[in-house]
C-alpha cells in the first residue's frame, strides 16, 4: 500500500513539473522585449511543442542542458557539476534573463537545492517572473539571494505576488540593490501582511523613504513571521523611521533589525526609543551612521533603562562624544533586568572615567561588553603591555595537570561544545582563579571567536588525542 502511495505521489510531482514547464515555456514574453523577439514567437511554437514532450522525460542536468538549448545560452558548467548539491553560488556569473530562465526550467522539479545564489546576474524583472513561477512548484528551495539585479517594479511585483500567494517553501530572501523605490513598499507590505513562511528579508540599498517606510511599519505591526529585517542604505527619515518604530512596538517576532545608513537623526531614536520601552523580543538593533548625536543617544537610553531584551546594539560612526557613551552605560546601569552584551560605540573616544564607570556597570553585567575607539589622552602613548591570556591560562592549567578541553567543559551548560561568546565572558569575569581583567578577556574571545560566530567552539579539542609514549623496544633475549 505504501509502494502505491509513493507511486501516486511522484506521478503527481512529475505532472506539476511538466505543467510548472509548461507556463514557464510558454510564459507571454515582456513589454521590455525587443519586437524581434515577439516576431519569431511564431517561428519557435514548434520548437517549445517538442521541448515540452522532451522534457517530460528528463530530469536534472539533462533538463537543463536542453532549457539552455531552447532558450539559446550556453550552459553554466558549475551549475550542471553542483545541480545536486544543497548550495549553489552562481553570484556574478552574468546569466542575464535568459540564463535565469534555462535554470528556473531546471529547479522547478529539483529536490535536491536548498540554498540558491543568484546576486548580480542582471536577471531583470523577465528572469525574476521565471523565478518566481519556479518557486511556486519547487518546495526544496528556502533560501534565495537575487540582490543587485535590476528587478525594479515589475520584478517586485511579481516576487511579491509568489509571497503573498504562500506557495513557495522560502524562509530568507535576500533583495538589496534592486531600485525598489516608493511605489514598491505597499507590494511588499501587503505580500508580508499574509505571509507565514519567511523569515529574514533584506532589503538594504533601495530607495524606500517616508512613504515605504509607512507601509513597511505597518507591515511590521502585523506580521507575524519575520525575525530578521535589514533596511539599511535606504532613505528612511523622519516619518519614515518614525513609523517603523511604530511598527516594531507592536511587533512580537522579530529578533534582528538593521536601520543603518538611513540618517533619520535624533527624531529616529527618540522613536526607536519609546518602541523599546514595549517591544520585549527585538534582540539586535544596528543604528549605525544615523546622525544620532548625544541628544539622541539620551532620547533613545530611555528605552534602554527599561527593556529586559535587547542583547546587542550598534551605534558606530553617529557624532556621539564621550557624554554620549556615559548616558548609553548608565542607562545599563539602571536597568537591572537588562540583558545587553554589545554596544557598538566604536567611533567614541572615552576617558578613565568612562573606564571607571564600564568597570562599575561590568560588575552587575559581567556579560556586557563595549566596543569604544580609544582612550583620550592615551593614544600616543605606549599601550600598557599585558600577558597573553591564553598563556595564563594554559600555565594554570599545566600546575593542576588540567587539560583545555575540561577548562572549557566548566562553562558548558549543554554539552554542545559551543559556548556562548556573552556566557563565556560572564564566566571568565566572575571566576576568580585566573586573574584577567576586561581587556584581557576580550582578546580572548577576539582568538577564540576569530569569525565573530557569537559561540567559543572548542570541539577541535575533543579529536586532539593526547601524545603516546612510544613504546620501549624489547630487550633481546
Amino acid at each position: 500500500m505504501e509502494n502505491e502511495f509513493s507511486d501516486s505521489e511522484e506521478k503527481d510531482q512529475n505532472e506539476m513539473s511538466e505543467g510548472s514547464l509548461e507556463s514557464l515555456l510558454l510564459a507571454e514574453p515582456s513589454d521590455s522585449l525587443s519586437e524581434k523577439t515577439r516576431a519569431d514567437s511564431s517561428d519557435t511554437d514548434l520548437e517549445i511543442e517538442d521541448a515540452e514532450r522532451s522534457f517530460g522525460t528528463v530530469q536534472g542536468a539533462e533538463l537543463y542542458l536542453e532549457a539552455c538549448k531552447l532558450v539559446g545560452v550556453v550552459p553554466t558548467s558549475y551549475f550542471l557539476r553542483n545541480i545536486e548539491e544543497p548550495y549553489i553560488n552562481l553570484n556574478h556569473h552574468g546569466l542575464g534573463p535568459k540564463g535565469t530562465k534555462a535554470i528556473a526550467i531546471a529547479l522547478v522539479s529539483n529536490t535536491t537545492i536548498t540554498h540558491l545564489e543568484l546576486e548580480d546576474n542582471w536577471i531583470l524583472a523577465e528572469g525574476v517572473i521565471c523565478l518566481a513561477q519556479m518557486l511556486r512548484e519547487n518546495c526544496y528551495i528556502q533560501e534565495l539571494n537575487i540582490s543587485n539585479n535590476h528587478l525594479d517594479t515589475e520584478g517586485a511585483e511579481a516576487i511579491c505576488q509568489m509571497l503573498m500567494d504562500n506557495i513557495s517553501c522560502l524562509r530568507a530572501i535576500r533583495l538589496s540593490g534592486n531600485n525598489f523605490r516608493e511605489e514598491t513598499a505597499p507590494y511588499f507590505a501587503e505580500a508580508l501582511l499574509g505571509n507565514y513562511r519567511v523569515k529574514e528579508l533584506d532589503l538594504s540599498h533601495n530607495e524606500f523613504s517616508e512613504k515605504g517606510g509607512e507601509h513597511l511599519g505597518l507591515m511590521l505591526a502585523n506580521n507575524e513571521t519575520l525575525e530578521f529585517l535589514n533596511l539599511s542604505w535606504n532613505h528612511l527619515r523622519m516619518k519614515g523611521a518614525v513609523a517603523v518604530s511604530a511598527g516594531l512596538r507592536a511587533n512580537g517576532t522579530l529578533k534582528i533589525l538593521d536601520l543603518s545608513w538611513n540618517g533619520f537623526g535624533n527624531e529616529g531614536a527618540l522613536a526607536l526609543g519609546e518602541a523599546l520601552k514595549v517591544n520585549n523580543v527585538l534582540v539586535q538593533l544596528d543604528i549605525s551612521t544615523n546622525h544620532i548625536n548625544n541628544e539622541g543617544a539620551e532620547k533613545l537610553c530611555k528605552g534602554l533603562e527599561v527593556n529586559g531584551n535587547l542583547r546587542i546594539l550598534k551605534m558606530s560612526n553617529n557624532p556621539l562624544t564621550v557624554e554620549g557613551a556615559f548616558l548609553l552605560i548608565t542607562s545599563i546601569r539602571k536597568n537591572p533586568k537588562s540583558r545587553m552584551e554589545e554596544i557598538n560605540i566604536s567611533n567614541v573616544l572615552v576617558n578613565e572615567n568612562f573606564l571607571n564607570l564600564l568597570d562599575a556597570v561590568c560588575q552587575g553585567h559581567p556579560e556586557l561588553d563595549v566596543i569604544y575607539g580609544g582612550v583620550g589622552g592615551y593614544i600616543s602613548k605606549k599601550p600598557e603591555q599585558r600577558p597573553d591570556p591564553m598563556k595564563l591560562i594554559q600555565n594554570y592549567l599545566n600546575e593542576r595537570k588540567l587539560r583545555l578541553l575540561d577548562f572549557f567543559r566548566t562553562m558548558d551548560k549543554d554539552g554542545s561544545m559551543k559556548i556562548p561568546v556573552a556566557e563565556f565572558r560572564k564566566a571568565m569575569m566572575q571566576q576568580s582563579s585566573i586573574l584577567l581583567d576586561r581587556a584581557q578577556i576580550r582578546e580572548l574571545v577576539q582568538k577564540l571567536d576569530g569569525n565573530r560566530t557569537g559561540v567559543v567552539d572548542y570541539s577541535y579539542l575533543k579529536e586532539q588525542k593526547p601524545a603516546q609514549k612510544p613504546k620501549e623496544e624489547e630487550e633481546e633475549p
